[in-house]
């Protein structure tokens, strides 16, 4: 048989690929509906990961379908020990039955709300919620005879493991057999493997009935190219490959095979892609995928193949991921045009290494050319020195909390298989000191509704997910870390059946401080909560930094921010726009085209805009940060003592052109049950404050009260200490560019914002003003007598005492 990618087709033809425009979701549905019938339809949980952790709009355009979605997501499964290729009826989430139970001892969320963030019983029983651990003697039998955990790896590598050296057995990558032998025993005792092992089957049922994939182009090739296509092909692969694995149902194995055929561009029927490039080097995030998909079915299927499909895939490997490859590390051309990824710190380097380094080390000891091995000596130093550098010293992903998703899932998967193929991960967990706390950076990002989702948000997530926490937890020996994790709705896939270490123990909120400050000068953000395990309550979030060295995936956004309070973000984000748009990835620089577009602009941000302008893209500020440093205990009842507050300021001076002086913070007031934004300016043009929100906004006192409400809940909002003669007010704007912006590029329209509005103040003329804009969300237990009114402190004044009444 002829290598998969030999085989030439007769017709070329693309098809639209279906995409909530507003938000980059995929819509499974949507395929299969005449145009004007399409919805926003999200299925089950691993699309639903698309609604809450892509998070677009953070609340904003996202959280609406979110709730609405809710209640339509499939809950049937098939059992672990059948073939589940039959019936189901779409992707599932986390069974909550089996072992133990929801709420039992080691499974401690009961359900998941309406963002499908974890919720936890009431509980204050210490033996329960403890301190985080991992119990020292899991490893070992209990008394049924069933360890915790996995049994340490039989193989060793010796004194000096070589990424060319791998193990002698299958498979390699990520699930060692001796892995896979454990794993059934392990399902029957730990609640969360056996409930994300339901998830799996029902997912690659749902899949297992779905067409074949469908060769979509997003915007050419060289715009999104087909990394959707991609990672629909790797996460069915995943699915189908475990179900094999756990059944010994050849079913899955043809299902995969048809699969693989038509992704090498086999299928004379289906056109997908260019001869010799069907997997797309003109947008290299794709070969990576790709090829990481056809290591996975390569090595996790094996023994199963027939030698003429195995050898047929080993050259589809070769043939369209890993010769394109070496061009991007060997021939400059190329490299300048496809290959500038491997230069670079963030998540293209971290995905296109890593979907390389997966398809070498699969055909690894088959490979009659020696790609493979070469392969190896470019890919893992490269992203020791590139992917590994991506978090900032504090630990912030340098792209954005949505780019964190990409990176650390194609991280953790070369790491982890590089240590299980040949026994070390050669640098990529320790050659960044602060790699260990970018996990800690996606936990205090995570709000009550969504993440502070700044910037851009990036493309579809499918088989991207948080999982990555679960190994990090284990190398870093961070049960924090696994704990966070294990109880999320996107944890149910395959990498997580070999990450989880079911020794963990503990509440991960014991312990864990309510704030924390990312000084970093790139990031400078803090993050403020007045609890880890009661999603109704006070989130706050607000930064700072740099507008360069974001990958250009930031925004001119400095001192923006976003609100939760009682299960709704009232202050949120637009997300991304139009990736395809003329000149949105130009640079970061003043001029760049990307920063005309709205959602980039800074009338776009909950921001100060001075004179109708953008911020200056060049600028450094400064930030400063208090706490009384509250962390929560095992309980999950926490409610914060008297006293309690944090604060972030800012001095935004230079970022902002037709400025003398700038200070921005945000306080907690009255116990965390209250927020005030201050803004102290001094300005020779316009000053506008902006804050959009999905809430329906009404006004009382002349305008001078701004009522929000949303999802039931309601959020009194103030202007204070109005400054005389100003008669300024609050009033609702568009969230549109201003008329006059500069023009967009020709042919080129800004994304719509349905469903936004903008909460403004406007100051027309220059002056001198302190800007306070109190937030009183209306909580049940809370009269009009309890809260607050803070006394007018200069920003540059403020500690954690300066605004006690």
């Amino acid at each position: 048989m002829r290598p998969l990618s030999d085989i030439r087709y007769a017709q070329a033809a693309k098809s639209e690929t279906y995409l909530n425009q507003s938000s980059g979701f995929y819509d499974p549905q949507a395929a299969r509906k005449p145009a004007s019938k399409r919805k926003w339809w999200i299925i089950g949980a691993i699309l639903l990961l698309l609604v809450i952790a892509a998070a677009v709009v953070g609340g904003i355009l996202g959280s609406n379908a979110a709730k609405k979605n809710a209640s339509s997501a499939s809950s049937g499964s098939s059992s672990a020990g059948g073939s589940g290729a039959n019936g189901g009826s779409g992707p599932i989430s986390g069974g909550q039955g089996g072992p133990g139970g929801a709420g039992d001892v080691g499974r401690f969320a009961i359900a998941t709300d309406t963002y499908f963030l974890p919720i936890y019983p009431t509980e204050t029983n210490q033996a329960v919620y403890g301190s985080p651990t991992f119990i020292a003697d899991a490893s070992t039998a209990s008394s049924d005879g069933v360890p915790s955990t996995f049994p340490a790896d039989p193989w060793s590598p010796g004194a000096n493991p070589d990424p060319t050296v791998t193990r002698p057995d299958r498979p390699r990558l990520i699930a060692p057999s001796y892995k896979w032998a454990a794993l059934p025993a392990m399902i029957a005792e730990d609640p969360y493997l056996w409930g994300w092992n339901e998830t799996i089957f029902g997912n690659a049922t749902f899949y297992y009935n779905e067409p074949l994939t469908n060769y979509s182009i997003d915007g050419g090739y060289s715009g999104s190219g087909v990394l959707d296509v991609a990672r629909q092909v790797k996460v069915k692969v995943k699915s189908w490959a475990y179900a094999y694995r756990m059944t010994n149902d050849s079913t899955w194995v043809d299902r995969t095979w048809r699969e693989l055929v038509n992704a090498a561009g086999n299928n004379t029927d289906n056109f997908f892609g260019e001869e010799g490039n069907n997997w797309n080097y003109y947008h290299f995030l794709d070969v990576g995928e790709f090829t990481a998909a056809f290591a996975i079915a390569y090595d996790w299927l094996y023994d199963v193949w027939q030698p003429s499909q195995r050898e047929a895939l080993m050259w589809s490997i070769i043939d369209l991921g890993l010769t394109w490859g070496i061009e991007a590390y060997t021939n400059q051309t190329f490299t300048n045009d496809y290959g500038w990824w491997n230069a670079v710190n963030g998540n293209w380097n971290c995905v296109c290494n890593g979907g390389l380094t997966l398809g070498a080390l699969a055909i690894l000891g088959d490979d009659p050319t020696g790609i493979a091995a070469q392969m190896l000596n470019y890919t893992v130093p490269d992203a020791k020195a590139n992917c590994a550098m991506a978090p900032s010293t504090d630990g912030t992903w340098s792209e954005t909390a949505n780019y964190w998703y990409f990176g650390t899932t194609a991280h953790a998967e070369m790491t982890s298989s590089l240590i299980t193929a040949t026994g070390s991960d050669y640098g990529l967990l320790t050659a960044n000191p602060s790699f260990n706390d970018t996990a800690l950076f996606h936990i205090y990002v995570t709000g009550m509704t969504s993440l502070f989702n700044y910037g851009d948000h990036g493309p579809n997530k499918y088989s991207t997910t948080a999982n990555g926490m679960l190994f990090y937890g284990t190398q870093y020996d961070t049960p924090v870390y696994t704990l966070f994790q294990r109880d999320r709705f996107d944890a149910a896939e395959p990498w997580s059946m070999f990450w989880y270490d079911g020794s963990v123990a503990g509440g991960w909120w014991d312990g864990l401080p309510l704030d924390h400050y990312f000084d970093n000068g790139l990031d400078q953000w803090a993050s403020m909560r007045s609890s880890w395990t009661d999603n109704n309550g006070t989130y706050v979030a607000m930064k700072s930094g740099n507008h360069t060295g974001h990958q250009t995936h930031g925004d001119l956004d400095g001192g923006d921010f976003v609100l939760d309070f009682m299960g709704q973000r009232f202050a949120g984000e637009l997300g991304s726009g139009d990736y395809l748009s003329t000149g949105y990835f130009s640079s970061e620089g003043q001029d760049s085209q990307r920063w005309l577009y709205y959602r980039k602009r800074t009338e776009g941000q909950n921001a100060v805009v001075v004179g109708l302008q953008n911020q200056n893209a060049d600028a450094q500020p400064t930030a400063n940060f208090g706490t009384t440093g509250e962390s929560q205990d095992y309980t999950t009842t926490y409610t914060t003592p008297a006293g309690s507050t944090a604060f972030f300021t800012t001095d935004l001076t230079s970022t902002y052109f037709n400025v003398t002086s700038y200070q921005r913070g945000v306080v907690l007031l009255n116990n965390r049950r209250q927020v005030l934004i201050q803004d102290d300016i001094v300005s020779t043009a316009s000053v506008q404050w902006r804050m959009h929100t999905n809430a329906t906004i009404t006004y009382q006192d002349g305008n001078t009260t701004a009522i929000l409400t949303l999802g039931g809940q309601t959020c009194e909002v103030k202007l204070l200490n109005i400054p005389t003669g100003t008669g300024a007010t609050f009033q609702t704007l568009e969230a549109a560019r201003y008329p006059s912006d500069p023009p967009l590029p020709p042919g080129q329209v800004d994304q719509p914002n349905p469903g936004v509005s903008v909460l403004s103040v406007t100051f027309a003329d220059g002056g001198s003003y302190s800007i306070q804009v109190l937030f009183n969300p209306q909580w049940d237990d809370m009269s009009a007598s309890d809260f607050v009114t803070p006394p007018n402190v200069p920003v540059s004044q403020w500690t954690v005492t300066s605004h006690n009444s």
